[in-house]
C-alpha cells in the first residue's frame, strides 16, 4: 500500500518508486515515501521486511535496482557513502577499542583534518550534550551499554549530519535501559533538530519516539501515519496486528458478530467481559465466549478467550477497574465492545 501523503517540500530524504532486490526477491518493493526535516521518523516491521534495506539505501551501502533516492532534493543514487551528508549508529556500537571515549567521538572532525584543539573543543560539547564530560578519558570496556550508546551518538552527530540513521540503535539494552534511552533520544532530536531515521521492530519504541512511521512488510509500505493514527485507525489486518496487537475479526464471525462479511479490527483494551448471556450496553456488540488464559503483568491483565464460534480474542483488562469482575479460567463469559471501537479495514 502506498503512502496517501503528498511530496514535501525541503524533505531532508525522498525516496522515488525506490527497488532493491537480492537475486529474484524484491527486498524493497517500489517505495515511495519523504522525511521531512527535522522530522523524526520510523521505518517498523518485522525482520526481512525491507525497513533496514531502505536505510542502508539511504546511507549508501546498498544502491537501488529501480527509482530514486534523494538526500536534500539531490539524487544520490550513485554517490558513494562517504559524499553524502549521513551518519550512521548501529546496534553494536562499533567504537574503536583502543582510542578512548574523547578520541572515539573525535575521530570524525580528524578525519576531515580538523586542527587537534578544535577537535577536541567540539567533542567536549558533544559528550558534554550526552552527558559523559566526565567519562571522556575512559576506554569504551569501562562504559556500561546505555554509555556506550551515548559515545556512538555523539560520534554519529559531531560532524553535524544533515540526516542521522539509527539502525535497531537500542536492541541490546534491556528493558529499563531501553526506555531511559528512548526518552534520551526523543529529547536530544528535538534539542538538535537533525532528521533522524530510525529503524525498528519494536513498535513500542516507535510509537513512543516518532513524528510519523512507515510500517513494512514484504518489502512494501503497509501504512505511513502518525503513531496515533496508525494505533486507533490501522488500514489494515498487518497493521492491526502487528501495531499493538489487536483482535481482527473477519469473515464468518464477521457475519455473525458485526451483521457483515469483511474485516475489522477491534482494540483488545477496548473489549470488555461480562456474565454469560449479560445484556449488552446500547449500540454494542459481542459474543458468548470461554475463557482459556489469563496472564497478569502489573498494571494490567490479558486474558484470552475462545468465542463459540472458535475465534481467539486477546482482552485487555486495567487491574485497577473498579468492579470488573474477576472471572476464572475455564469461565463462560460475553465478550463485547463498542460499535464505535471497530475499525473497518482495507482487506476486506
Amino acid at each position: 500500500m502506498k503512502p496517501d501523503a503528498a511530496p514535501l517540500a525541503g524533505a531532508a530524504v525522498q525516496f522515488r518508486n525506490v527497488t532493491r532486490r537480492f537475486g529474484a526477491v524484491p527486498a524493497v518493493d517500489d517505495v515511495s515515501f519523504d522525511v521531512a526535516a527535522g522530522e523524526f521518523f520510523a521505518l517498523l516491521g518485522p525482520s526481512g521486511s525491507g525497513k533496514t534495506t531502505c536505510l542502508r539505501l539511504i546511507a549508501g551501502f546498498e544502491r537501488p535496482d529501480a527509482g530514486q533516492v534523494k538526500i536534500a532534493g539531490a539524487d544520490v543514487s550513485g554517490v558513494p557513502p562517504y559524499e553524502r551528508n549521513v551518519n550512521t549508529v548501529f546496534q553494536d556500537y562499533a567504537l574503536f577499542p583502543h582510542m578512548s571515549v574523547l578520541e572515539n567521538v573525535a575521530y570524525g572532525p580528524r578525519m576531515r583534518g580538523v586542527a587537534a584543539e578544535e577537535r577536541e573543543r567540539r567533542a567536549r560539547e558533544m559528550l558534554d550534550l550526552v552527558q559523559l564530560a566526565a567519562m571522556s578519558g575512559r576506554a569504551p570496556a569501562q562504559l556500561s551499554g546505555g554509555q556506550k550508546q551515548r559515545v556512538a551518538l555523539a560520534r554519529a552527530l559531531i560532524n553535524g549530519p544533515g540526516v542521522l540513521l539509527l539502525d535497531e540503535p537500542l536492541g541490546a539494552l534491556d528493558l529499563k535501559l531501553r526506555e531511559q534511552m528512548q526518552t534520551e533520544l526523543k529529547a536530544l532530536q528535538r534539542r538538535l533538530g537533525t532528521t533522524f531515521v530510525y529503524v525498528t521492530h519494536d513498535q513500542g519504541e516507535a510509537l513512543s519516539m516518532a513524528d510519523r512511521v512507515a510500517v513494512f512488510n514484504a518489502g512494501r509500505i503497509e501504512q505511513l501515519d502518525t503513531p496515533r493514527i496508525l494505533y486507533m485507525r490501522p488500514r489494515t489486518a498487518f497493521v492491526a496486528r502487528f501495531v499493538g496487537s489487536a483482535n481482527v475479526i473477519e469473515g464468518e464471525f464477521a457475519r455473525r458478530v458485526v451483521g457483515t462479511r469483511g474485516a475489522f479490527a477491534v482494540r483488545a483494551e477496548a473489549i470488555a467481559l461480562a456474565e454469560s448471556r449479560a445484556a449488552m450496553p446500547p449500540d454494542a456488540m459481542g459474543c458468548e465466549a470461554t475463557i482459556v488464559d489469563i496472564l497478569y503483568h502489573g498494571a494490567s491483565s490479558r486474558w484470552q478467550v475462545r468465542t463459540d464460534a472458535g475465534e481467539a480474542l486477546a482482552v485487555v483488562r486495567p487491574e485497577s477497574a473498579g468492579g470488573q469482575r474477576q472471572f476464572a479460567i475455564g469461565a463462560r463469559v460475553r465478550a463485547f465492545w463498542a460499535r464505535e471501537s471497530l475499525v473497518p479495514l482495507a482487506d476486506a
